[in-house]
């Protein structure tokens, strides 16, 4: 069983859990005030082909195939969904909510409903195939809004908070299970079952759990790869992965690194100690009002001691990878964001910390929470270099 608090032992026990009244109330005044900035006099809210969640965002239904939520302050939403065996689901979850059957032809009906209320200009939000775009500017003037989304989803809630420390505790769970059951002989997909039977029996999901095998003493890895091959563990192997656990759609992501059955060789242990004292370092100067400079500097110990990274060092998480999005000064992860952090942020330190001169490396980090003078840790996973 999870080590959980009874308030979020309670969210969890929920048969489907939702949100409160209060909360959906702040999500649509949010909306109300992008709309009004925007000029729009409708917000068309979309999951086309599985990709997506702000429906989930807006309504509590997850979209899976399509969902296309009309939105306008004061009056119930209409959502058109796919498939019709998704249907009853979606009329259960969504809230306030005229939920529809979008009959195969969802965006024709969809185009319907916005002709009978009068719409104008539309704001859209989420991912949408170019044709059925083109078939919405044909009759409506159109204004897209996914920066703005991404804006609202920066700054979290105290429930959204909640959520996501759920599915911090998933990822706790997973990582415990990984270093507890890995044995040389097992498949890197073992090792992933070993991760996902922590979480999947108490409601979780699995949004990623990227899992690295090699020697450390002929390394040939040094990022976890995204997919997991039929390689089997051995002793004298260095095991290093990136967990996210899901409670619905807020995930934690927890990374550490490990040895199998041996101590860790001496590039391995200063890797780690590197990775170690770069979280350290940034987590430091985290608070409201960090500036991107403020992080690169606090992150180059790694280039003082020789090393670089190839995963990104810190990024936005909780309801998508966000901004900031930062790399290190010797591997930067495009133009700088023109942002400072806030409070409430939630953004994931995780500095893969690699050799310049052949294929090592290690995994160390969290999700973490920003707060006005420093930061908040969401996970309980304990932090160290450790051995199966």
């Amino acid at each position: 069983m999870l080590e959980l608090p009874p308030r979020l032992r309670a969210i969890l026990a929920q048969e489907y859990p939702r949100f409160s009244d209060v909360e959906y109330a702040r999500r649509h005044r949010a909306l109300q005030a992008v709309m009004e900035t925007a000029g729009v006099d409708h917000l068309l809210v979309v999951t086309d082909h599985r990709t997506g969640n702000a429906p989930q965002w807006v309504t509590g239904w997850p979209g899976t195939v399509e969902a296309y939520v009309v939105f306008r302050p004061g009056e119930t939403s209409t959502m058109h969904v796919e498939w019709f065996n998704h249907f009853p689901l979606a009329k259960r979850l969504a809230r306030d909510c005229d939920v529809r059957w979008g009959e195969h032809r969802g965006m024709a009906l969809t185009i319907a409903e916005l002709k009978k209320r009068g719409a104008k200009r539309v704001g859209l939000m989420g991912p949408l195939l170019a044709r059925k775009q083109r078939e919405l500017e044909k009759e409506f003037s159109l204004v897209e809004l996914d920066i703005e989304y991404v804006r609202l989803r920066l700054i979290k809630s105290e429930e959204e908070l909640d959520w996501l420390r759920i599915g911090a505790a998933f990822s706790d769970a997973g990582f415990a299970a990984l270093l507890a059951g890995t044995r040389p002989g097992m498949t890197e997909r073992e090792l992933g079952n070993l991760v996902e039977r922590a979480y999947v029996g108490e409601g979780g999901t699995t949004f990623i759990h990227f899992i690295g095998v090699t020697s450390m003493a002929d390394p040939q890895l040094y990022v976890p790869p995204q997919f997991h091959s039929a390689r089997k563990v051995r002793d004298g192997d260095v095991v290093f992965c990136e967990l996210s656990g899901s409670f619905w759609d807020y995930s934690g992501q927890v990374l550490r690194s490990f040895t199998v059955g041996t101590e860790p060789t001496p590039l391995y242990r200063d890797l780690h100690a590197t990775a170690e004292s770069a979280f350290d370092a940034v987590t430091a100067v985290v608070r409201h009002g960090t500036t991107m400079d403020e992080i690169l500097d606090a992150a180059s110990v790694i280039e003082e001691r020789g090393f670089t990274v190839c995963d990104d060092l810190m990024h936005g998480f909780g309801g998508g990878y966000f901004p900031p999005i930062l790399g290190t000064k010797s591997r930067p992860a495009g133009p700088l964001p023109n942002m400072t952090l806030e409070e409430n942020m939630t953004v994931v330190v995780q500095p893969n910390v690699i050799a310049g001169d052949r294929p090592a490396g290690v995994q160390v980090g969290e999700l973490i929470r920003v707060t006005r003078t420093g930061y908040e840790r969401l996970h309980d996973a304990p932090r160290g270099f450790f051995r199966a």
